[in-house]
């Protein structure tokens, strides 16, 4: 894989903005939070800040990858992104800590339209056996990166401060713009058809997918998650505080254990996915969420908090493989790409919503609270699964 010019100058590319990325993150959190004495309404928006352009501008940025030159799409959007992050720094010198969210909000934008340019290169450039590998190691890239990144970031917010952080950030987004120019120039290339009927395949995949009952099924279950993690996503960072007593520092070795649970939980789902139907590891994922976010919630002890983090890890790959398997069992080859695109603006909809309330559920109730909210709602989408797994089993019997 790596003897293909553009996957290693495209994960190279990554790399270096992973680093920026996870830098950002923390160096912003712990920042606001200590500007705002841990005002969950503030903390909650830095979530917002960040998910909410994947849920506006992922539809735009995916068409836009089809209209404009992909090497340059992503030499600009990663140069844009570190000239705002070097915007806010300079604003931050004045005091304004608060552009901090608006820093994010631009340069999460700016991704949309970078990662689907990533993938249209690749589609182009990597041979179609190449290609589940080159995929596999994006998304272990973005593994390792859960695990190292929250120590990486918390590290140096310690040790340098939010203005040494930004510029850092600033470096390793110029560096992936760097990286990415080494791509061989852009192929002259007409416009595509796939551009021009975007709202046409938008329109068809909801419609397909209103008209299946499974797929109905799976977008209502996968909402009820969206919701459920956008809730709750905001919030780790007082759990920490008001729940383990520790500092805010602490978050990142909770983020680490579940990093990690998540890597090896992926690793053994693969030697089970094929012997277990997916809506049965669906269902097991979001009830073993459900409870270990209802006792992550009411938990005061740093292990067994601990432990619910990793359990939840270990199980997030069966909700991941569950969903996927699913739409691909009950979809038509032809409504792949439009089905994908009609429900995972579902799950990213509901999750934004539930990060722009849960500052305010937690303000009006209580931690715990908003926590068993959380854990009710993923245990509503495995019930909601019920009418399939009974359908599916009813199915065996007749066969049998």
């Amino acid at each position: 894989m790596f003897q293909n010019r553009y996957v290693r100058t495209i994960v190279l590319s990554r790399i270096a903005l992973q680093f920026g990325i996870w830098i950002r993150n923390f160096a912003v959190l712990l920042e606001v939070t200590e500007q705002t004495h841990n005002d969950p309404l503030y903390v909650s928006l830095i979530s917002v800040a960040e998910y909410a352009p994947i849920f506006i501008f992922a539809f735009i940025g995916g068409t836009f990858a089809d209209r404009w030159k992909p090497k340059r799409t992503m030499v600009w959007s990663d140069a844009l992104s570190a000239v705002s992050v070097l915007a806010v720094w300079a604003v931050l010198l004045q005091g304004r800590w608060y552009t901090l969210l608006l820093g994010t909000f631009v340069s999460s934008s700016l991704s949309q339209f970078s990662q689907p340019s990533a993938m249209k290169l690749y589609k182009k450039h990597v041979p179609v056996k190449q290609l589940q590998g080159v995929m596999a190691l994006s998304q272990s890239l973005t593994a390792i990166f859960m695990v190292a990144g929250p120590a990486i970031g918390t590290l140096i917010y310690a040790q340098a401060g939010i203005e040494a952080s930004l510029l850092l950030t600033c470096v390793f987004f110029s560096a992936s713009a760097v990286v990415l120019t080494m791509l061989p120039r852009d192929a002259e290339e007409g416009k595509g058809q796939e551009a021009e009927s975007f709202m046409a395949d938008l329109t068809s995949g909801i419609r397909y997918l209103w008209q299946n009952r499974a797929l109905r099924i799976l977008s209502v279950s996968f909402a009820a998650a969206g919701l459920a993690a956008g809730l709750i996503q905001p919030l780790a960072i007082f759990i920490v505080i008001e729940k383990l007593s520790q500092g805010r520092t602490f978050l990142q070795w909770m983020l680490m254990v579940n990093g990690a649970a998540m890597l090896l939980g992926g690793a053994l789902i693969t030697g089970i996915a094929k012997r277990v139907r997916p809506h049965v590891l669906l269902a097991a994922g979001l009830i073993a969420s459900a409870l270990c976010t209802v006792g992550v919630g009411a938990s005061t002890r740093i292990p067994l908090t601990i432990l619910l983090q990793a359990v939840s890890g270990l199980f997030y790959p069966c909700i991941q493989v569950g969903i996927q398997t699913m739409i691909m069992n009950n979809t038509k080859a032809a409504f792949m790409g439009p089905v994908g695109g009609a429900i995972t603006p579902v799950f990213m909809g509901m999750m934004v919503s539930g990060m722009s309330l849960s500052g305010y559920f937690k303000d009006a109730f209580s931690l715990f609270a908003v926590y068993a909210a959380s854990g009710s709602l993923l245990a509503i989408g495995a019930l909601l699964l019920i009418p399939l797994i009974l359908e599916r089993s009813r199915m065996m019997d007749e066969k049998m």
